[in-house]
């Protein structure tokens, strides 16, 4: 299993927009200089009124499939 973490800002409206599904993908740059892409889905339980601002872990399985996302 591999472990990425990476720090995102999005203000409100971007949020919105992933929210509502017009933006399907989340695309960041790890802490340790990786890019990742993944489903939008997994970021809406972390949008609040000011959008969505932390730092993350996420977790792929040897098939790099998507097995978890934390806000840490």
């Amino acid at each position: 299993m591999t472990e990425l973490k990476f720090y995102l800002k999005v203000s409100r409206e971007q949020a919105l927009q992933y929210y509502q599904g017009s933006i399907r993908s989340v695309i960041v740059t790890s802490t340790q200089g990786k890019r990742i892409q993944f489903p939008a889905e997994h970021i809406r339980p972390f949008i609040n009124q000011q959008g969505i601002e932390g730092y993350f872990s996420i977790q792929f399985d040897n098939d790099n499939k998507l097995v978890g996302l934390k806000r840490l």
